[in-house]
């Protein structure tokens, strides 16, 4: 059975969707697994075992149907639901099972401020297209497969972090995700424990300004790392503080302790951190969502430019002094990779 999945982006939808990867596979051994996704994402997903064939995305959508048509898939799984992926279902003609993005209950939450969410994890949902074909729920978690020769050594990392670190992810992509440098720099100031920042080159200059209150506790790696080895510093870590960014999914691959620090965005819309089922036994939990409940949170489903009321009270009021507190007890109640 040929099977096409499509999910044009993003680094966390990616990283959330490998379930259903994983799991086809493994319960439909003869299956063959294809995936459509952009480019700009491949090393999201080029490690995975459980795909066995990528077509990317590259503005050309017409050559790109030309390339599956060819195929002769037997099911199509769509886990994007947009006019692209419509277009290329409705082109192949074949049977097909598309993810439900509760559009209109997001809408209602972040507009009317009223929560109407099923509470049914946008991995599960994921999972639920693929139900017709007898595929289940294996309960294993979220993958992100690290290639060998893009992990890092012992001189890519300071000799003062070597025995353990925290790594804080200070990137997002919207403005309404990330906590003010200012704040960021406080929480820091307040963990007494080796951190390492993570983040892409348009945080470097933000991990520069972070770093400079203590050069020798706080490594700056923003810029310095691509996605694998970054993605390798976060499996390293003791533990983990993110905001709502791909790097706090890949954590929850690596089944890593994790605080995660919600502004703009929240764990109403079911895609708070997703763990393997048989890491729910454990006390405390392995993560714990930082999130102030405000009447306008959350404002919107994927951030924005700038905060709509101007006050940013979602990340200017959280504290620090209980974030760097819980952080250091995640530490030693899990002084191993759980």
């Amino acid at each position: 059975m040929k099977i096409l999945f499509i999910r044009f982006s993003s680094i966390g939808d990616l990283v959330l969707a490998t379930p259903v990867f994983r799991c086809t596979k493994r319960q439909l051994p003869d299956s063959e697994i294809h995936l459509v996704t952009k480019k700009k994402f491949a090393d999201v997903t080029a490690s995975n075992p459980f795909i066995d064939k990528f077509h990317y995305y590259e503005e050309d959508l017409e050559s790109l149907i030309g390339q599956l048509k060819q195929e002769s898939f037997d099911a199509v799984i769509d886990l994007h639901n947009n006019f692209r992926s419509n277009k290329i279902k409705h082109a192949l003609e074949k049977k097909s099972y598309t993810i439900n993005k509760l559009n209109f209950q997001k809408f209602i939450l972040t507009k009317l401020k009223v929560d109407v969410m099923p509470g049914r994890h946008i991995t599960t949902r994921c999972l639920d297209t693929v139900k017709p074909l007898g595929v289940k729920d294996d309960g294993g978690g979220l993958d992100f497969f690290i290639p060998q020769q893009q992990r890092l050594n012992e001189n890519d990392i300071p000799h003062s972090h070597l025995a353990g670190y925290i790594a804080i992810v200070i990137g997002a992509n919207h403005f309404t995700k990330k906590l003010p440098v200012h704040k960021l720099k406080e929480l820091c100031s307040k963990i007494d424990f080796p951190v390492i920042l993570v983040g892409g080159p348009s945080e470097k200059d933000a991990g520069l300004e972070i770093a400079s209150i203590d050069d020798i506790k706080i490594y700056n790696a923003c810029g310095k790392f691509n996605l694998y080895e970054s993605a390798d510093i976060v499996r390293r870590a003791r533990m983990v503080i993110s905001h709502d960014t791909g790097l706090q999914y890949i954590a929850c691959a690596f089944n890593k302790p994790l605080i995660a620090i919600w502004g703009g965005t929240s764990p109403l819309l079911d895609v708070e951190p997703y763990y393997p089922k048989n890491l729910s036994h454990l006390q405390p939990p392995v993560f714990e969502n930082v999130f102030l409940n405000l009447w306008c949170q959350p404002c919107s489903k994927y951030g924005l430019p700038r905060c709509p009321l101007g006050h940013f009270k979602c990340m200017e009021k959280q504290n620090t002094t209980y974030i760097a507190r819980r952080a250091i007890e995640m530490v030693h109640q899990f002084p191993m990779t759980v």
